[in-house]
């Protein structure tokens, strides 16, 4: 087991090429299990796997939208904490 180093943030990797290889896979078998419990005469399992298709869909449309969208700025340790908003007296909503 490894231990923390404590850089892990800066040297993290994204697992959504991962995600999108994983939801590719599960897209195929729910393809093909939906195909053959319909054509064996199983409507149950053969809708079972048509929504574990449809949810799949969503998924990998989900992760390649992510992925489009590339690395998003994060502030290193060299970037101090925003200070907490302080609401004034008169500011306050009412």
């Amino acid at each position: 087991m490894p231990l923390r180093t404590g850089n892990e943030p800066m040297t993290a990797r994204s697992p959504l090429r991962l995600r999108c290889a994983l939801a590719s896979w599960g897209l195929a078998w729910a393809v093909a299990g939906t195909v053959l419990f319909a054509l064996a005469g199983h409507p149950g399992w053969a809708i079972a796997c048509g929504v574990l298709f449809a949810i799949t869909v969503v998924d990998l449309a989900m992760v390649v939208r992510h992925i489009r969208q590339g690395p998003h700025y994060q502030p290193g340790r060299d970037i101090p904490p925003y200070e907490p908003v302080r609401e004034r007296r008169g500011d306050r909503m009412r």
